[in-house]
C-alpha cells in the first residue's frame, strides 16, 4: 500500500541557504519524496531514487512548461525529452569534441588560469571566489560562447541572476526582477555576434548552434545560451572553490595529492560530490506513480536533489566527509541518464587538471585564513560564496 506525499512546513528556507545537510537528512528519514513548504516543491533526496527517476524520462519529465529555468530562460533543451533533447544536444555537440577541447579550448583555459594566477602572485591574500575562480570561469566561458570580449564580471553577474531566478523558490520578487533584465541583456549579447558566427564558422557555441542542420531557431539559441551561463559559469567556478576548500581543510589530504598529482582527477570528483554545485533540478511527474512506497500524482512538480542524494548514507560511507582516498563510485554531481552534463569533460579539465594544479604550484603554502573563515552558501546552487586565503609570497 503506498501513501501519499508527507509534508514539512517547519523548515526556514534560510535554513536550506546556510546549511541543507542537516534538512536533507531528515528528508530521506521521513520518506522517498516529502513536500517541503518553504521551497514550495516536492523534493526526492535518495540516491537510489534520484537514479530510478533518470532511467524513466517518460514517467519522470524534463519537459516542464511551469519549471522556473523555463520562466527565466525560455524552452531550454534541458528541459526537454527525446528527440527534442537529442536535437538540442547534437546542435552543440561540435563545440565540445574532445578534439576541440584539446586544441582549441585547452590552451586557451591554460593562458587564463596562467594570467589570473600570475596576477595573485604579486601579492600574498586573496579571497579566490573573486581573484580567480569567477575571473576564471567568467573568462572561459566568454571563449566557449563566442560573445565579443567583456568585463569578466558581466557574465558572471548575468549568471548569477539567471542561476537565482531559476532557484527562486521563495519567489522574491526583486530576484526575478534581476533575472528577466539578465536575460534581455543575453539576448542582446547574442545579437550582437550571431551574423558573424553565421558566416564564420568556427569552434565556438554559438557557430555550432547557428550552422547545425537545421538551423537552431533563435529563441531556442537565445534559451539554451541562458542555461549554459547558468550552469556553465557555476559549476566550474563552485567546483574550483570546493576542491581547493576541501584540500586546504585537510592538509594530509592536500599533501597526498601534491605527491601524487595522478590524485587530481579523484579530488576533483570527491569534490563535487562533497558539495555538488548544481544541488537541485526540477522533473514533472507524467503519470500516477509509485515511488518507492509514495504515491506521486500526474503533473506533480519535483525537485531531483542530487545535493543530498551525494551525501547518502546508504550510498556513500561517512557522506559528510571529504575524503579524496574514497573508492571510486559515481555520484550525480554532473546528473545522470540523457541529460547528463554536456559540459562535464570541460569542467574536469578546467579545474582538475588546469587551475587547481597550477594554483597549488605556484602559491607557495597556500591556507585559509582563520581569521576571514569561508562562507559556503546556496541549496538549488552550492558552493563558496568567499574563499580567502594566504600564502609565502
Amino acid at each position: 500500500m503506498t501513501s501519499a506525499v508527507p509534508v514539512v512546513t517547519d523548515i526556514a528556507y534560510q535554513d536550506l541557504l546556510d546549511d541543507p545537510y542537516p534538512i536533507f537528512r531528515r528528508l530521506r528519514e521521513i520518506a522517498p519524496a516529502v513536500f517541503v513548504a518553504p521551497a514550495k516543491l516536492t523534493l526526492v533526496t535518495r540516491f537510489d531514487d534520484i537514479m530510478r527517476i533518470e532511467r524513466d524520462p517518460a514517467t519522470y519529465s524534463a519537459d516542464n512548461p511551469a519549471s522556473l529555468v523555463n520562466k527565466v530562460m525560455g524552452p531550454t533543451f534541458m528541459r526537454k525529452d527525446g528527440a527534442e533533447h537529442a536535437i538540442g544536444r547534437k546542435a552543440i555537440e561540435p563545440s565540445f569534441r574532445p578534439a576541440t577541447i584539446k586544441e582549441h579550448l585547452a590552451p586557451q583555459f591554460t593562458a587564463i588560469a596562467e594570467r589570473l594566477i600570475d596576477d595573485l602572485s604579486a601579492s600574498d591574500e586573496a579571497d579566490l571566489f573573486s581573484a580567480l575562480a569567477a575571473p576564471m570561469a567568467s573568462l572561459s566561458l566568454m571563449a566557449m560562447i563566442g560573445f565579443r570580449r567583456m568585463p569578466w564580471q558581466t557574465l558572471a553577474d548575468w549568471s548569477q541572476a539567471l542561476i537565482d531566478g531559476a532557484g527562486n523558490y521563495a519567489a522574491d520578487a526583486e530576484v526575478q526582477r534581476k533575472a528577466m533584465q539578465a536575460s534581455v541583456d543575453v539576448d542582446a549579447a547574442i545579437d550582437a555576434v550571431l551574423d558573424d558566427h553565421r558566416s564564420h564558422l568556427n569552434p565556438s557555441i554559438l557557430s555550432s548552434m547557428v550552422n547545425a542542420d537545421p538551423p537552431m531557431p533563435i529563441e531556442d539559441i537565445r534559451a539554451n545560451i541562458k542555461v549554459i551561463i547558468g550552469g556553465g559559469l557555476n559549476e566550474p567556478r563552485d567546483a574550483i572553490l570546493t576542491l581547493v576548500l576541501g584540500l586546504l581543510e585537510n592538509p594530509a589530504q592536500k599533501d597526498s595529492v601534491l605527491a601524487k598529482p595522478e590524485l587530481w582527477p579523484a579530488a576533483l570528483e570527491e569534490a563535487v560530490r562533497w558539495i555538488s554545485p548544481i544541488g537541485m533540478y526540477p522533473r514533472r511527474v507524467t503519470r500516477d506513480v509509485d515511488l518507492s512506497g509514495i504515491t506521486l500524482p500526474q503533473d506533480l512538480q519535483i525537485g531531483l536533489c542530487v545535493g543530498a542524494a551525494n551525501r547518502d548514507g546508504s550510498r556513500f560511507a561517512e557522506p559528510d566527509r571529504f575524503d579524496v582516498t574514497r573508492p571510486k563510485q559515481s555520484h550525480l554531481a554532473f546528473g545522470a541518464g540523457p541529460h547528463f552534463c554536456a559540459g562535464t569533460w570541460v569542467s574536469r579539465l578546467t579545474v582538475g587538471k588546469i587551475v587547481a594544479p597550477m594554483l597549488f604550484a605556484r602559491l607557495r603554502n597556500l591556507r585559509l585564513r582563520a581569521e576571514a573563515p569561508p562562507v559556503v552558501r546556496g541549496w538549488v546552487f552550492r558552493g563558496p560564496v568567499t574563499l580567502p586565503v594566504r600564502w609565502d609570497a
